[in-house]
């Protein structure tokens, strides 16, 4: 069945299932509702009824999104900020959002991290060791205060 043989009813019903399998964001749902080519207004009465339903919700997004990428790709605040703002997301719920990350538990992970990479590092020079660890820290988004408090720990 080609997209455009679809109706309404069975493209918002297309989008529950999109939305229950994972949380979604605003953004995802209308780039998925435009590859059925339909009307701007038949777009916007969907992520309308997706809102009321409860299937859209971005506050939950964004503390499920900051959980996953927190525990699962252990990213820093810095990245998922960023991505969370690349996917248009209120700045009211980025913080809803960060409030997921413990501190204790961030900088826990920070040295489980950190001390897994150095010790990955074996029979390398100390300046290349503290440039390797800084490269890979920032590159996942943990902040540069705390990452070279870290490296002045090592000798």
């Amino acid at each position: 069945m080609n997209n455009l043989d679809l109706t309404l009813k069975e493209i918002e019903r297309k989008l529950q299932y999109y939305c229950s399998y994972q949380d979604r964001c605003h953004k995802e749902v209308i780039e998925k509702l435009k590859t059925y080519k339909i009307k701007f207004s038949d777009l916007n009465l969907i992520v309308s009824n997706l809102i009321n339903e409860n299937f859209l919700n971005e506050s939950r997004f964004s503390k499920s999104f900051v959980r996953g990428k927190f525990n699962i790709k252990n990213w820093g605040k810095v990245r998922i900020q960023n991505e969370l703002k690349k996917r248009n997301i209120s700045t009211y719920n980025i913080s809803l959002g960060m409030k997921e990350i413990n501190e204790k538990d961030y900088h826990k992970k920070l040295d489980y991290i950190f001390n897994k990479k150095l010790s990955s590092l074996n029979g390398i020079s100390c300046s290349s060791k503290k440039k390797k660890i800084i490269s890979y820290l920032v590159y996942r988004g943990w902040e540069t205060n705390l990452i070279y408090e870290r490296l002045n720990q090592i000798k």
